[in-house]
């Protein structure tokens, strides 16, 4: 065999050759896509929006009879049913070209809100320059739009947020709050009313008073208590923060202000404004209170005390980088062996390394 005939047999030949190898390809990936579906069973793949686009561009051309041949993990119907929606996007929505300036990223919105909440008495101009800072270049009239579309008036007319009020004024500030406890006397289940004061910056607590029945008179003696010039835990507290309980009647705030500690009221049914409060409240309720059976006063008053100096001495707090409110100084020893206190009975536990 010579000339062009040797040619064209070796030209078939060849292509027999490529068509048996593309065979045995296409072969093995069937059944690696069998053994996949195999795996999945009756789960179906989840696939993200651009995987049925390439799966739509690759699988349409074929048609359907070609697909129902190839084992896939998707049917042909589906294939096409895709490639039919991605032709019916590209018509409805055509890409147009934006006119105008672009609008501002939601991040630097976010950012400038923030920035006139957290400073009331920032201008425009003083809140562009602290975006400059961070570089960001954004006009004054813009800034002014985020504000107003936020519902945040100009600085002369924008209010003292009240968690700015807290953080400048934190190491003056105590919260106090009463929350219930029931327990078992001679004359049954009876439930007993704890009042407590906690300070914003140290987060210190101090069990205020308890009793069954917290009536004026119990209420001024915990006022005249908190207030003592000796050891009064407001001795220098300027602020106390209460709710809109009616227990705090007016000889209990008038004894308070006598000694120049001014109460603040939150807003009625705003919890959040007494958070650090009502935190302490969930934190004895949950760690210790929910896990006892209480019977008699004495036993009521050796838990929370037992509680106040675990909280006061040896818990950590989030709020103080998850360290204790009186942290030893220096940092916390790598060497010598660790001891656990432990108080009530080892239901509040704390760690320490020994000296």
């Amino acid at each position: 065999m010579h000339g062009p005939h040797a040619l064209q047999f070796l030209l078939a030949t060849f292509a027999g050759w490529m068509n048996r190898e593309q065979a045995q390809i296409i072969d093995y990936q069937a059944e690696v896509i069998r053994v996949l579906k195999e795996q999945l069973g009756d789960k179906l793949p989840r696939l993200t929006d651009d995987q049925r686009r390439r799966l739509a561009a690759k699988g349409t051309p074929l048609g359907r009879r070609l697909l129902a041949k190839v084992t896939g993990i998707v049917t042909p119907d589906t294939i096409l049913r895709w490639h039919r929606k991605l032709v019916a996007a590209h018509h409805t929505y055509p890409h147009k070209k934006r006119v105008g300036r672009p609008g501002l990223m939601k991040s630097i919105r976010e950012l400038i809100v923030r920035m006139a909440t957290d400073n009331s008495s920032w201008g425009y101009l003083r809140i562009r320059g602290e975006l400059k800072k961070v570089g960001h270049c954004v006009a004054k009239t813009t800034i002014a739009t985020t504000l107003k579309n936020n519902g945040i008036a100009p600085s002369p007319d924008r209010p003292t947020s009240w968690k700015a009020f807290l953080s400048s004024h934190a190491d003056v500030i105590a919260a106090a709050d009463f929350f219930t406890v029931d327990v078992w006397t001679k004359r049954g289940l009876v439930t007993h009313y704890v009042f407590f004061v906690i300070h914003h910056a140290t987060r210190m607590v101090e069990i205020a008073g308890i009793t069954a029945n917290p009536d004026g008179n119990f209420m001024a003696q915990v006022a005249r208590n908190l207030t003592d010039q000796v050891d009064g835990f407001l001795r220098e507290k300027k602020f106390l923060i209460l709710d809109n309980d009616a227990l705090y009647a007016k000889q209990f705030v008038r004894i308070l202000k006598d000694a120049g500690t001014k109460v603040v009221h939150t807003a009625i049914q705003a919890p959040d404004m007494n958070a650090i409060a009502e935190r302490f409240v969930g934190s004895v309720k949950r760690e210790c209170l929910s896990k006892l059976i209480l019977f008699g006063d004495c036993h009521l008053q050796r838990v929370l005390s037992n509680y106040a100096d675990h909280y006061n001495q040896d818990r950590p707090h989030q709020s103080l980088d998850n360290n204790p409110i009186q942290p030893r100084p220096g940092d916390p020893p790598t060497e010598g062996e660790i001891v656990v206190d432990e108080r009530l009975g080892g239901m509040l536990r704390s760690y320490r390394r020994s000296a």
